[in-house]
């Protein structure tokens, strides 16, 4: 549970966020009351706030933190449906789903969420249709970024699955230095063969492949991708 100040903090927080920019101020007021201290969480890092056939009803949303959304299979290898950060949204209600049905749901470092009980937000989205248009378009924005995440991983070889996963992240999280986007995600070899469902050693070998050509550059836990050079080979 969170004290008042941060409660504070996060209604004020609330037209920050992409899907409620320059909404009317009575939807803002509206929703700013369906958040409590109930329903805000602060989560240390590794935490798991959902696991399949235990999905939370409801909408959620990172206030602060990265949350990483992912699946497993019969051998227990995990696959990233997709990373959340500051500003990002999860969940389910009665009329739509943003895709959370059977993931795991893990912060990935310390992070503040709060969310929405479908009871309260169903009614919103029939007294508002401009909000409820605005879910819509989230939706297919994100059936669109699937699609071409599921065919880039299906139809490349782990060479460029792994490069093709890099710069996605970078291009969501990176911080631009001298032609590189540094990756804002601490990384290990691990961890990423996690999000790309294959072995360590095996992402290992091709993240060394592609440090010899220059195309990106790794430290402890730290990656870097050459713009230009990963956007060539990507083509």
């Amino acid at each position: 549970m969170l004290h008042y100040k941060a409660m504070e903090n996060i209604t004020s927080f609330l037209p920050q966020i992409k899907i409620f920019e320059s909404l009317p101020v009575e939807i803002i007021r509206e929703i700013e009351q369906s958040v409590t201290r109930s329903n805000t969480y602060k989560l240390s890092k590794n935490s798991i706030l959902q696991t399949p056939g235990n999905e939370r009803k409801g909408l959620f949303f990172v206030i602060s933190g990265k949350l990483r959304l992912y699946k497993t299979n019969s051998d227990g290898k995990q696959h990233t449906v997709c990373i959340l950060s500051k500003d990002g949204m999860f969940g389910e209600v009665e009329t739509f789903s943003l895709g959370t049905t059977g993931v795991y749901v893990e912060t990935m470092e310390e992070s503040i969420v709060f969310s929405i009980p479908t009871e309260q937000f169903e009614p919103l989205l029939r007294k508002y249709p401009e909000l409820s248009l605005r879910f819509l378009s989230e939706i297919s924005k994100r059936l669109r970024d699937q699609e071409e995440f599921v065919e880039k991983l299906v139809f490349r070889d782990l060479r460029g699955k792994v490069l093709y996963f890099l710069h996605r992240l970078s291009k969501k999280f990176g911080i631009e230095e001298n032609g590189y986007l540094k990756i804002d995600i601490p990384l290990t070899h691990q961890e990423l063969a996690n999000m790309i469902g294959a072995t360590r050693e095996a992402v290992s070998i091709i993240l060394q492949e592609l440090s010899n050509e220059g195309i990106i550059v790794t430290s402890r836990r730290m990656v870097m991708v050459h713009i230009e050079k990963a956007m060539k080979e990507l083509a």
